[in-house]
């Protein structure tokens, strides 16, 4: 979906997620506003977060890339 990319529910809070962390299905791993609406994003599948590529406050694209993330075992 297009709109604006969030690492955090607030900008008091720490992101969501870091590069390294181990994540669960279903985590919410961040926020996109579209359209006045803030949609939290899970992760579909377990693992650790490799890359994050988008930086806050970023306008992404529907399709855009937002994170690599790879099987639990992974560094």
């Amino acid at each position: 979906m297009h709109g604006v990319f969030y690492r955090s529910a607030t900008p008091d809070e720490p992101p969501l997620v870091e590069v390294g962390a181990r994540i669960e299905a279903g985590q919410k791993i961040c926020i996109i506003e579209a359209m006045k609406t803030f949609i939290d994003i899970a992760a579909e599948a377990p693992g650790v977060v490799l890359a994050i590529l988008a930086e806050n406050g970023d306008e992404i694209a529907a399709g855009q890339a937002l994170f690599r993330i790879g099987p639990a075992g992974s560094s």
